[in-house]
């Protein structure tokens, strides 16, 4: 199922930015996927700092895309900042039907 596919390319983007960007001392990622009606939603947390914004990577780059990725997949998404060290990405994808994402 497309969705499905979207959410779990969304899910190793940001994962691998919270891998990436936050501090290796902290190591903690916190990822949570939860069902709300005719919507997923996708929430990772980590203890890095900064904010994360899309970027145009160029044709050579390696990495880059991550973000771009997220925007074009999700229906929305966002950038919470905590207090303190850390930030919360999110993003969210509606689907017609809540058993489909299960197939």
């Amino acid at each position: 199922m497309q969705r499905l596919d979207d959410v779990r390319l969304c899910v190793s983007e940001l994962v691998t930015n919270a891998l990436l960007h936050a501090p290796v001392a902290d190591g903690l990622i916190l990822v949570r996927l939860e069902l709300h009606g005719s919507h997923v939603l996708l929430d990772v947390q980590d203890g890095g700092v900064g904010t994360p914004s899309p970027r145009t990577a160029q044709e050579a780059d390696d990495g880059g895309r991550g973000l771009l990725l997220v925007e074009a997949l999700a229906d929305t998404w966002g950038l919470t900042t905590r207090h303190g060290p850390g930030k919360r990405v999110w993003s969210t994808f509606r689907h017609e039907h809540p058993h489909a994402l299960a197939e």
